[in-house]
């Protein structure tokens, strides 16, 4: 639950770091957290949203050790497939034919068909994310996502995924546009961090990134994501 409460010792289990890093992080204030008398206190929605955003910033060591400690915490199975059976059929678009953010965001969500019976209602929430900050926080690689678990707008979660022709203003940071994007849409928060983990700890190779940007169709990318998520559950 995301307004559920942890201690430091479980924080530290859940993102497998030190737990003598993760006090001195919360004394400092960078990670999210309150005091009750001597005890820290952290809410698990916060520290999630503490992970998501500096997904991005950790090398492929400590991205294998959150996605562990991620999904120890939730009950998943960290050796299984997550990223390719939750793509759709017709869920890739290469090329995604779009020139600007919204409709990057548009066809993404058509992409998932059915799966998005409340289609507006997911574009809303994925727009109003954006509003709020850029997920075009990967070079050249874009995240969207709604700003909430959509529990009763979607039949099931799913990821969708496009490769423009060429490179839109998503708003990255650095001001570099975006060619590659994938929306992750779940009905629960565990199952949220969970995929922006595994997904990060995919595109942490820019070769990769430009492997799939090289994709001449959507098969040829549904494959290449397949043979990329089996590599890093082996380790590679």
């Amino acid at each position: 639950m995301p307004r559920e409460q942890m201690t430091d010792k479980q924080v530290s289990a859940y993102l497998q770091m030190d737990l003598r890093e993760v006090q001195k992080l919360a004394s400092r204030g960078i990670i999210p957290c309150r005091r009750s008398g001597s005890r820290m206190v952290f809410v698990k929605g916060e520290v999630d949203h503490w992970v998501e955003q500096r997904l991005h910033e950790m090398d492929r060591r400590r991205l294998r050790d959150v996605a562990r400690g991620v999904s120890a915490h939730h009950g998943f199975d960290h050796e299984a497939l997550l990223i390719a059976p939750m793509i759709p059929i017709g869920g890739l678009a290469v090329p995604l034919h779009a020139r600007t953010r919204d409709s990057v965001l548009r066809g993404l969500v058509a992409l998932a068909g059915d799966l998005a019976y409340r289609s507006d209602h997911v574009l809303d929430e994925t727009r109003a994310r954006e509003d709020i900050c850029s997920t075009a926080l990967i070079p050249g690689v874009a995240l969207p996502h709604p700003r909430h678990p959509l529990e009763y707008d979607i039949a099931e979660s799913f990821v969708t995924a496009g490769v423009t022709h060429s490179g839109v203003p998503f708003g990255a940071v650095d001001g570099s546009l975006t060619r590659l994007y994938f929306l992750i849409c779940c009905k629960d928060e565990r199952t949220h961090l969970h995929v922006l983990a595994r997904l990060s700890a995919m595109l942490h190779e820019g070769r990769f990134v430009q492997d799939l940007l090289d994709c001449p169709d959507s098969d040829t990318l549904r494959a290449k994501l397949l043979q990329r998520e089996k590599l890093v559950l082996t380790g590679g």
